[in-house]
């Protein structure tokens, strides 16, 4: 009996221990986090959002990705955004724009907080790849997470070229903005 009993002790101990480990090893995740840019010269102002950026973030590692579907993007002017994808962005032979890294500082995912972390790693926007820190927020609210981040894109950084016709009007650099609610996954 003495013996049963030291199992049981033993199996609800690696029980609740198992619980807890699950509970601190919480995963994020979306479908639908919405995704912008801006370019602004004194010709013109582009801009297009997409919400079918889809989002990943392990809470126990920090590890965080995102990717977007450039044909996604929607645009006041359907004529800009066939040049978009035809032109500038090649979405046929590039179709995503991701990143993937790890976020730092670790927080405590169980507080409600807003907390300001930087990520780092790897943006991939039209078939080339750079190393990135991209500031950012997240927001733990009720077991949720809300991630927010602004930063800058060059496009020669990533071989997306802009004829001299149009440079006037196409910014070197453009303004993205990502943005969403990440659930719980178990």
């Amino acid at each position: 009996m003495k013996a049963k009993n030291t199992v049981m002790a033993i199996l609800l101990v690696v029980f609740f221990l198992m619980r807890c480990i699950a509970a601190n090893a919480q995963n994020f995740v979306s479908a639908n986090v919405k995704t912008s840019f801006f370019s602004s010269t004194p010709i013109e102002d582009i801009k297009a959002s997409s919400d079918k950026t889809s989002a990943v973030l392990i809470s126990k590692s920090g590890e965080f990705a995102f990717q977007v579907p450039i044909k996604s993007f929607e645009f006041e002017k359907k004529l800009m955004q066939e040049h978009f994808n035809e032109n500038y962005m090649e979405s046929d032979q590039y179709p995503v724009a991701a990143f993937k890294g790890t976020i730092s500082p670790n927080i405590d995912w169980t507080k409600n907080a807003e907390y300001a972390v930087t990520a780092k790693g790897t943006l991939t926007v039209h078939g080339v790849s750079k190393p990135r820190t991209i500031l950012a927020k997240i927001l733990i609210k009720d077991g949720s997470a809300t991630i927010s981040s602004a930063f800058d894109v060059a496009c020669v950084d990533h071989n997306i070229k802009i004829p001299t016709l149009v440079f006037t009007k196409i910014a070197k650099i453009i303004s993205v903005k990502v943005s969403g609610n990440l659930n719980p996954k178990p």
